[in-house]
């Protein structure tokens, strides 16, 4: 009679219990490990900044609705002032990826020697860029993203209503719609590029802060030229009581203010004939000119997001640039 035997090994289950939910390895694992403190700090950061511009929301919203619809109360600055506090403060995002979380990316891990180690191992270089570069940028995006719904979500009660808001400045155009995270990304992988570079972190971390603020005055110099300049001319005189111009809600004034008007279409700046102190002479001296009427140069509150939009393309497209640099240079200099 043959004995059948028993294997345990080939018939008891594993004893080991299935793990369940994401498991990460290899560079994503490590990369997550190398850069927890900082991941979970962006996240912090992210979400107590957030329930604080809720909080924030609910006095504003409450304290509008001791007024009528279409008027304000008389302490609305205190609000206000906040809400232009926080969008300037909000502004410093994209230093902070560009500093803190940019340029220690790579240029830690050449200068300790970790690079070298990993690419030994089975790991390619550019597999090890491409997860460097994707998991800070994704959350960098996600958190600049988020900031920029709440802050607008905040805005918008007022953001037709207060004359103090005026929707180009910096506080609310570059921290509102798609600007935030790709101005966050863009100095975000400068900052990497510049410590690929470099190899050594406190120094590529001063170049990195000089290069993104320097971004920061190009652009902040530059950016109203992404919109489509608009005129309102009256063409009734110059006098005492003629009609001074008038801008379409929430448009926002451009250049040196009201220009006087020729018949030939010619403006004149506002010092034309301003050595006649009486109002009579100047009216007298500005008729001599042939001018007719005032003329004045707005951007509409309309053309705001076509205005992000554009923006963000241009910076987007320079991140691209820039992560195929660092994933071309890297994969082939970068030990």
């Amino acid at each position: 009679m043959t004995t059948l035997t028993h294997d345990p090994a080939r018939t008891a289950p594993d004893a080991r219990p299935a793990r369940k939910g994401p498991r990460f390895g290899g560079p994503i694992w490590l990369v997550w490990r190398q850069h927890r403190a900082a991941f979970w700090t962006l996240l912090a950061l992210t979400l107590l900044t957030t329930l604080a511009m809720i909080y924030l929301r609910g006095q504003l919203t409450d304290h509008l609705a001791t007024s009528p619809q279409k008027s304000l109360p008389p302490d609305i600055e205190k609000y206000t002032g906040r809400l232009f506090s926080a969008g300037s403060h909000l502004g410093y995002a994209p230093i902070l990826a560009g500093v803190l979380i940019g340029a220690p990316l790579i240029a830690g891990d050449l200068e300790s020697g970790t690079a070298k180690l990993v690419t030994s191992q089975s790991v390619s270089r550019l597999r090890w860029l491409t997860t460097k570069l994707a998991m800070p940028a994704a959350l960098i995006a996600l958190s600049t993203t988020a900031l920029g719904a709440v802050f607008t979500w905040w805005w918008n009660p007022v953001r037709s209503r207060a004359d103090n808001l005026e929707w180009t400045s910096s506080a609310f155009f570059d921290v509102t719609g798609v600007l935030p995270a790709a101005h966050a990304l863009l100095t975000f992988t400068v900052g990497a590029a510049i410590g690929m570079l470099l190899r050594r972190t406190l120094v590529s971390m001063v170049v990195t802060l000089g290069t993104v603020v320097a971004i920061g005055f190009i652009w902040d110099r530059f950016r109203l030229n992404l919109g489509h300049v608009l005129s309102v001319t009256t063409h009734e005189g110059v006098g005492p009581d003629a009609r001074q111009p008038e801008l379409p809600a929430g448009a926002v004034q451009q250049g040196q203010g009201t220009y006087f008007l020729t018949d030939s279409g010619a403006r004149l700046d506002w010092t034309t004939c301003l050595d006649k102190m009486e109002n009579t002479a100047r009216t007298s001296c500005l008729e001599s000119k042939h001018v007719i009427g005032y003329a004045a140069d707005y951007l509409p509150a309309s053309q705001m997001q076509p205005m992000q939009w554009l923006g963000a393309v241009i910076m987007l497209t320079a991140t691209a640039a820039i992560v195929t640099f660092i994933l071309v240079w890297g994969r082939k200099r970068l030990l």
